[in-house]
């Protein structure tokens, strides 16, 4: 049985949130060949990774005996913190940072078989052999040393997440604003489509006498076209540089509500990012 301390779970979760970093941040950079800081905190900290190996520790206490009831225990306990982890995150702020949607067998997308399995797998490598000198190091370190250092990283990696949590907000805020802008052009094109046709039919029998009424019917609803064109575009340029880290960090980052404005945002800041390359050169 782990029988440890508060002040030593909390030291286990950050470490393993770092590692959780070091291995995402790891594989992204190498898939994208580029460097990436991954995750949703802007510090080296993936707390869905120290939530995580937290999940394994304590669900498997009662079958620290047995591998296969260990690795059962860490598909269902490690598979039920991802679905409502990632549950939370989009009701929250309406975008995915994961996605399995093009997994088999997956549900709603926030789960799939095989990370399910991957979980059951690291449950039983993390008891079995990784958690044993991470163990043996920790509660080798003065009491009093550890508490200051987890209490100096409690204050770090909470002023991020705040920090984090207010970025997070206010990119959903901008998606928002895009979104209904995007909305609100297509019921305009919508009404000049059925304007057009109204009018042509009445221009056949009184060309004349409508011309000029439709002009300016038609000018006044491309004006308010052009103006919500550019509070959309304006709402791009609201993005300060930590939401922008945020989206580039994420590169597998979704949102079923605002699908295309997020789709587009990407877009806007690759070519940003392109220009400026070129400028540099």
């Amino acid at each position: 049985m782990y029988q440890y301390s508060a002040i030593q779970w909390l030291f286990f979760f950050y470490f393993y949130c770092f590692c959780g970093w070091c291995f995402e941040s790891a594989y992204v950079s190498i898939r994208r060949r580029k460097l990436t800081n991954r995750g949703f905190m802007r510090g080296p900290f993936l707390p869905i990774y120290g939530s995580g190996a937290i999940m394994m520790l304590v669900v498997s206490m009662p079958f620290q005996d047995n591998v296969v009831l260990t690795y059962l225990a860490g598909c269902v306990g490690a598979t039920a913190l991802e679905y409502v982890t990632g549950v939370a995150m989009e009701a929250l702020f309406k975008v995915r940072y994961w996605d399995y949607s093009n997994q088999k067998f997956n549900f709603q997308g926030h789960i799939c078989l095989s990370s399910t399995l991957v979980w059951g797998a690291f449950t039983v490598v993390l008891t079995r052999f990784i958690h044993v000198p991470v163990e043996r190091m920790v509660l080798a370190i003065p009491s009093k040393v550890l508490t200051v250092v987890t209490l100096i990283l409690t204050a770090v990696i909470f002023s991020d997440f705040a920090l984090s949590f207010k970025a997070a907000i206010d990119l959903r805020n901008v998606l928002d604003k895009m979104e209904r802008a995007k909305e609100e052009l297509s019921h305009i094109q919508k009404r000049l489509n059925t304007l057009i046709e109204q009018k042509e039919e009445e221009m056949a029998s009184r060309k004349e006498a409508f011309t000029e009424n439709l002009r300016e019917e038609l000018a006044e609803l491309k004006a308010k076209s052009n103006f919500l064109q550019e509070r959309r575009n304006h709402a791009t340029g609201l993005l300060d540089v930590f939401q922008k880290n945020m989206i580039r960090s994420n590169p597998g980052m979704t949102s079923v509500k605002y699908k295309e404005s997020l789709e587009e945002l990407k877009e806007k800041l690759e070519k940003l990012k392109n220009k400026n390359n070129k400028n540099n050169e």
